[in-house]
């Protein structure tokens, strides 16, 4: 039934989240939206992985009713990855939340906090830490 699922990360803006995704993570931007003279909704993709970003700007004149709830509350990822240290040294300029760990389930973590203040965790599983 269900064919796909596609997370919508809402920020003050989405110019400063683009590098994260973009130059360390080699996503590409498939849709993009102007709000004036930003951008107010973005699409970004890397294979079969895809990503929305929309402004609080754009759901105040898109959603008035969801205006609240988008600013309360910060986006969470989990993101399994191939090699966790080729991913640490891409996002080595981002605020890390969680330093690396093993977890019981067999999984190398970290957190870091992308430029728009959602939580992102990549893993690694079955590493050997």
């Amino acid at each position: 039934m269900i064919k796909k699922l596609t997370s919508i990360l809402f920020v003050k803006a989405i110019e400063p989240v683009l590098p994260f995704w973009i130059d360390c993570l080699g996503f590409q931007k498939t849709v993009e939206v102007p709000e004036g003279d930003r951008l107010g909704f973005v699409i970004l993709q890397r294979g079969n992985i895809e990503l929305m970003y929309q402004t609080y700007d754009s759901v105040d004149k898109d959603m008035p009713q969801l205006s609240e709830a988008v600013r309360k509350h910060a986006g969470f990822l989990y993101l399994e990855v191939e090699d966790l240290e080729a991913i640490k040294r891409a996002v080595k300029d981002a605020e890390v939340y969680m330093t690396e760990r093993t977890t019981f389930y067999g999984a190398r973590e970290i957190g870091v906090k992308d430029f728009g203040g959602h939580f992102i965790t990549f893993a690694q599983m079955g590493a050997q830490a």
